[in-house]
């Protein structure tokens, strides 16, 4: 399998030292999969140095990175030759080409099998936006990125997982005053529908099960709290149903994430971005990875931002970048073969990773606590 490509985010921000951190962690029980960076390579190497890092750097193609990743950091070239002055901590615009450059360039050799999946580090929006990026944000501009120019880009849906939990927003970045307009069943069936279609083709999970978190307190209680849950969410889920799809809600929210809820469903749906990243964020705040669901190709990505308060202090955790890594390289090879994995040793999403899914466990009610 083709080797991994990684960007180079905003290289004011922490991704090029995790990258350095991931590289020298790479062996051990569980050992990184092979993977280059997308980037000016003497940008890398004068960072390693100014972190005291014994990080070799060696420029390549996609074709050479696996041969040479025992030995050293693979970093392929910017195609432009561009070159990247970047000082860490001080987000500037001037690298801003450099940025886009790398997640162009990184699509472009998963599209041509030259890599297998992408892995991207942290880019910071309000940068990009003063040079005139146009797109909402860094997921949109890889749905556009995944048709040729002028076709409608596949719609993409945020899925955060860690070895515990998994979790996917149904709305994402909007005021909460918006979210009860925002949410319709159509949206509802959209998102769980491309959910459930990458479970089984990316994670190996031939039945996956869904579950979906109430907007309102007690999931509404039948209209009395609110009517959002009985006259939009439930009525999906109806929908849904029918159409084949396992799902079941809207569930309290406030019992759906304890350990023996989490044991019963594969990702929960929420409403509201909140509602999904607490708990995830509370369980697995350092090893969560953020997947894209709906696009032709693989993309993860560490599950925090760019940090320009700790760059170049050598603080920053690779753990999620690690884990965005590791992911990749499963998920990539499930949809080489998506045939293999039925029957055989899956990648479930949430506490059953590792191990054969089991048959007919059965769903937790989390209204059984109530």
């Amino acid at each position: 399998m083709p080797p991994l490509a990684l960007t180079l985010g905003d290289p004011a921000g922490i991704g090029p030292e995790l990258a350095l951190s991931a590289w020298l962690a790479r062996g051990g029980a569980d050992p990184l999969p092979p993977f280059f960076l997308v980037a000016d390579p003497a940008f890398i190497e004068r960072l390693a140095n100014r972190l005291n890092r014994p990080v070799p750097v060696a420029e390549v193609d996609p074709e050479t990175a696996a041969e040479v990743f025992p030995r050293a950091l693979p970093v392929v070239p910017l195609p432009s030759g561009a070159l990247v002055s970047a000082e860490t901590g001080v987000p500037d615009t001037v690298n801003a080409g450099a940025t886009i450059e790398s997640i162009t360039t990184a699509v472009g050799f998963v599209k041509a099998g030259r890599a297998s999946a992408v892995v991207t580090n942290p880019i910071a929006k309000f940068v990009l936006t003063r040079t005139g990026f146009a797109h909402p944000g860094h997921t949109e501009f890889l749905a556009a990125l995944s048709v040729p120019p002028g076709r409608t880009p596949p719609r993409p849906v945020m899925m955060i997982w860690s070895a515990g939990l998994s979790v996917v927003p149904v709305t994402i970045h909007v005021p909460l005053k918006d979210v009860p307009g925002l949410l319709t069943q159509d949206l509802v069936e959209e998102t769980a529908t491309i959910v459930a279609r990458d479970l089984r083709q990316k994670f190996g999970l031939p039945e996956p099960r869904l579950v979906l978190a109430g907007l309102n307190p007690h999931a509404g209680e039948a209209g009395t709290i609110g009517h959002e849950d009985r006259d939009v969410l439930a009525p999906a889920v109806a929908r849904l149903r029918a159409a084949g799809i396992d799902i079941r809600g809207p569930l309290p929210a406030d019992t759906l994430f304890h350990a023996r809820a989490r044991a019963a469903y594969d990702v929960a749906l929420a409403p509201t971005h909140d509602q999904a990243l607490i708990p995830i964020k509370t369980i697995a705040f350092d090893d969560g990875v953020n997947v894209t669901l709906g696009l032709p190709f693989v993309r993860t990505s560490p599950d925090h931002g760019t940090a320009f308060d700790i760059a170049g202090q050598g603080i920053a955790r690779p753990d999620s970048l690690m884990a965005a890594l590791r992911l990749a390289a499963r998920l990539a090879a499930n949809s080489a073969d998506p045939a293999a994995t039925p029957g055989g040793e899956v990648i479930p999403s949430n506490v059953y990773a590792g191990r054969p899914r089991p048959v007919g466990a059965r769903h937790f009610d989390p209204e059984d606590e109530l």
